[in-house]
């Protein structure tokens, strides 16, 4: 892996964003830890996409600022600053008519220009996102052919191939089935350990969340509630303050890692029939 002193470093300061003049995240300070995947959780609101699209120079900002490796980024060219930070948003768009191969081919704009022109290492850096999204077979393909799946795992190669520096995924495991949620993940976790890439990832699932983070950031109302090594940050309480979800944390049982189980009424009905049956 990169050796973290030399990785890239993404930076919040008191950072205000929102829409129409109404703040949705204010006075926010963040930095995501060099050579690391952050993963960002939240309930529905609670501004974590927001965030994400400001640090990616995607909203802009009303108080505050962005840095990237001390550089404000609202300062830094636009063919430069893709160099180094790629972003998947939540909802991207494609233009008509566009196959599979030229849309993960756009990943590799930022790096061509009036005296590079597209190179073996290009046709490389594609294949290989082809690959790991296992959307080789759907390269001749038109986007508007693909399911929502499909198309979700070419968008991620897209970002892939750029091959940045940063990387800002807007909840990558958008429909996507279960067995594509866990491939995509490993995928940008084999990215962070072979790359020294640093990652930040909103997700809505929080035992993946906490299976895949190195860091762990709690958002509520706009705010971060808690972060830190998950096994620190993620316990029931938390759980309770952030998402309003009664639950019980214990560690998976295969990786060790915080496992959520929420509680509710059905859970409760469940647990007293077995108490009876235990009694009886």
């Amino acid at each position: 892996m990169v050796p973290e002193s030399g990785a890239t470093r993404l930076t919040a300061s008191n950072l205000t964003l929102g829409y129409a003049g109404a703040p949705v995240v204010d006075g926010l300070s963040l930095e995501l830890p060099a050579g690391k995947v952050s993963v960002i959780v939240g309930a529905n609101a609670s501004g974590k996409s927001t965030l994400l699209r400001g640090m990616a120079r995607l909203l802009k900002p009303g108080g505050g600022a962005v840095h990237l490796d001390g550089a404000d980024i609202h300062k830094v060219p636009t063919r430069a600053l893709a160099r180094k930070l790629g972003i998947l948003p939540q909802t991207p768009t494609a233009p008509d008519g566009i196959t599979v191969a030229d849309l993960v081919g756009r990943g590799r704009s930022p790096h061509q220009g009036w005296f590079r022109q597209w190179t073996r290492h290009d046709d490389d850096a594609v294949a290989a996102a082809l690959a790991v999204t296992g959307t080789v077979e759907l390269a001749s393909r038109n986007i508007d052919e693909l399911s929502g799946g499909q198309r979700q795992r070419v968008w991620i190669a897209m970002a892939l191939a750029q091959e940045t520096d940063v990387l800002l995924l807007d909840e990558p495991t958008t429909y996507l089935d279960l067995a594509h949620q866990v491939e995509v993940l490993d995928v940008v976790s084999e990215l962070n350990a072979r790359r020294g890439t640093t990652v930040a990832i909103v997700l809505h699932d929080l035992n993946l969340a906490a299976r895949y983070a190195d860091h762990l950031v709690a958002m509520k109302d706009g705010r971060i509630v808690a972060e830190g090594e998950p096994g620190v940050v993620l316990t029931s309480l938390l759980v309770r303050e952030v998402f309003g979800l009664e639950s019980v944390v214990v560690p998976d049982p295969v990786t060790g890692t915080p496992l959520v189980v929420p509680l509710g009424r059905r859970a409760e009905f469940l647990g007293s029939r077995a108490l009876e049956g235990v009694q009886a």
